[in-house]
Formats: structure tokens, C-alpha cells, sequence
């Protein structure tokens, strides 16, 4: 079933789901499903699996010469969505990038979703590789979230690349896309960052997942400047609890975000990461509440692989 129809069949009520990435290659499943297990008593009509992109290794070859290969750590993340989805019963959402793949590779993941029954998927530019400064376009493969839509909803109209055929049997793929609350951090601007995701959304794109934020007022003035846009599609926030006290540099860093200043005299006062995290989870709980209160359709949940700290957040809030 797809995103959006949960989100109707609900009627108003606030649904549960999560974000889990795939183990390194060479890891068992089995740690996946261990931090899976306790948050299926939480009923989440669907589970997202990231996709990690390419990156360089070394090789050391002797006699002081190193080899560089590329490669993928955290491969698989079709095959995961289609054991979780056999394992559970419940919808998956595989993210397909823009980086690290050309639009013939994505095309053939997508058909591989189709077959698997997989009626959802979140179209993402993706990251710069590690030794860019700025994202570049895999060669062959899209520059911009919005072309790569573009790309799934068009076969959805049965229209593949290259080829003339006559399908009788089109896809039907839900399209989700990221939103930023505090604009993407390659955006000049909200008012530009807004634009871009009205782009996606024109293309096909049928819900949105914010990217983590910790003040809700924020995503509130979003959702809303969004609709005054003319975006009028499901926005769905994206929580993430702070589990460790490197967090208050890390996330800043990467995803250029604000953190309320009370939250960071509440972990400042943490003698230990056990404390940070329960600060994390008693504040994602206050989010969560908050957010639950103003009919949001879904509390979606960052949990990195690990679940402890999402259940207790759960716990409290479903």
C-alpha cells in the first residue's frame, strides 16, 4: 500500500514509522531485525531503508603503494526492503539517490521494486562524495532530486528509457522527497529551497519527510510557508534523538541546523552519553507530543539501526 493511502486510511490519526540503514557488508541481518522487533508493537504501516552511496578504499599493495577502489559499505537496500516486507508484512521505502547511479542502474532498481511488490520509494539527490566540496552528477545519472522523480513517474506512465515498449503493466510508485525546515544547505534562501521542492512535487513527487529539526515552531512556519506555496501534499517531520554529546557539533556540522538553547544547557549539564541520551529521548517526547497534538500524519523517527531509545519514545507518546 502506498505512504499516502495509509495516511487516508488512517483518518486523521497520527501513524508511527522509522528509518533504519542497511549493516556494513559482510554483518548479519539478524542485528536489523534485533532493533526492528521491539518497535513492530507500534504498528508502523511502513519502514524507510536508506541508501548509502559509493565511496574510495585504499588498498595497500606494498612497498609503499596504495590502490584505490571504489565501493559500496552498506549495500542491499532493495533486498532489505524485501526481506523486512516478507518478515513483518508491513510496506518498505527504499531510497533511491541521484549520486552513485546512472539512469539506466535506476531504472532497473525500480523495476526490481515493482516485481518485489514495493509500491514506495524516496527520491533523494544524495550527498557529495567524501573528496567533493560540491555535489557532482554521476555520469549518465541526474543532477537534481526533481529530474530523478521526473524519471520514476514517468514509468509510472509506462514511458522507460530508450526503449519503445507497450507495457501493459505500469508501476504505480509512491514518491517520497525530503523537505527542509531550516532550508537545505546548498539553498541561498527558504524562499529558493521551497521552490525547489514545489519543482519536486510538480514533477509527481505525492509526500514529503523533513529533515531532522528540534524546535517545532520551525517545522510549523515551514509546513505552512510550504502550503502558501502551493505545496499541498502530506509533510511528515522527522525526529531524531540526541544520543551522545559530540551531537551538538555533529549535527550543526553536517545538516546546518539550530539547536534551542535550552536544549543545549540541558546535555551541557550531562556528565555521560547515558545522560545525553535520556535528555534526548525526554525532549524527542515533548516533540513528538506537541507534533501528535497538531494532527500531523506521521511521527517518523531517525533511529540509525538502533531502537532503545525510539521505543522509549514510543512508549510514551503511541
Amino acid at each position: 500500500m502506498k505512504v499516502t493511502e495509509h495516511i487516508k486510511k488512517a483518518n486523521g490519526k497520527t501513524l508511527f514509522s522509522f528509518e533504519i540503514i542497511p549493516p556494513k557488508k559482510g554483518n548479519s541481518i539478524q542485528e536489523l531485525y534485533s532493533n526492528i522487533d521491539p518497535l513492530m508493537e507500534f504498528n508502523p504501516p511502513f519502514i524507510d531503508v536508506t541508501t548509502s552511496r559509493e565511496q574510495y578504499v585504499y588498498i595497500d599493495k606494498g612497498e609503499g603503494l596504495l590502490d584505490r577502489k571504489i565501493t559500496r559499505m552498506r549495500p542491499g537496500t532493495v533486498g532489505i526492503c524485501a526481506a523486512i516486507k516478507h518478515k513483518y508484512d508491513v510496506d518498505t521505502v527504499p531510497h533511491v539517490l541521484c549520486g552513485g547511479f546512472s539512469k539506466e542502474e535506476t531504472e532497473y532498481l525500480l523495476v526490481d521494486c515493482h516485481y518485489l511488490g514495493i509500491d514506495n520509494v524516496m527520491a533523494l539527490r544524495g550527498d557529495a562524495m567524501s573528496h567533493q566540496k560540491y555535489f557532482e552528477a554521476t555520469k549518465g545519472g541526474h543532477k537534481y532530486a526533481s529530474e530523478l522523480v521526473s524519471q520514476i513517474q514517468n514509468l509510472n506512465c509506462g514511458n522507460y528509457l530508450h526503449d519503445v515498449l507497450e507495457a501493459d503493466h505500469k508501476s504505480n510508485f509512491c514518491i517520497g522527497v525530503a523537505g527542509y525546515p531550516e532550508k537545505h544547505i546548498e539553498a541561498p534562501s527558504l524562499m529558493t529551497d521551497l521552490k525547489r521542492l514545489k519543482q519536486k512535487v510538480d514533477a509527481g513527487a505525492d509526500y514529503v519527510v523533513t529533515q531532522m529539526f528540534f524546535d517545532n515552531k520551525k517545522y510549523f512556519d515551514f509546513v505552512k510557508a510550504a502550503k502558501d506555496y502551493g505545496i499541498n501534499v502530506p509533510i511528515i517531520p522527522g525526529i531524531k534523538p540526541i544520543a551522545i554529546k559530540k551531537h551538538l557539533q555533529l549535527l550543526p556540522q553536517v545538516f546546518k541546523i539550530d539547536l534551542p538553547e535550552i536544549l543545549i544547557n540541558e546535555i551541557d549539564k550531562c556528565q555521560t552519553n547515558k545522560d545525553v541520551r535520556q535528555v534526548g529521548v525526554e525532549w524527542a517526547i515533548q516533540q513528538s507530543k506537541e507534533l501528535l497534538d497538531a494532527g500531523v500524519p506521521v511521527l517518523h523517527y531517525y533511529s540509525m539501526g538502533k531502537s532503545t531509545n525510539i521505543k522509549e519514545i514510543a512508549d510514551k507518546v503511541f
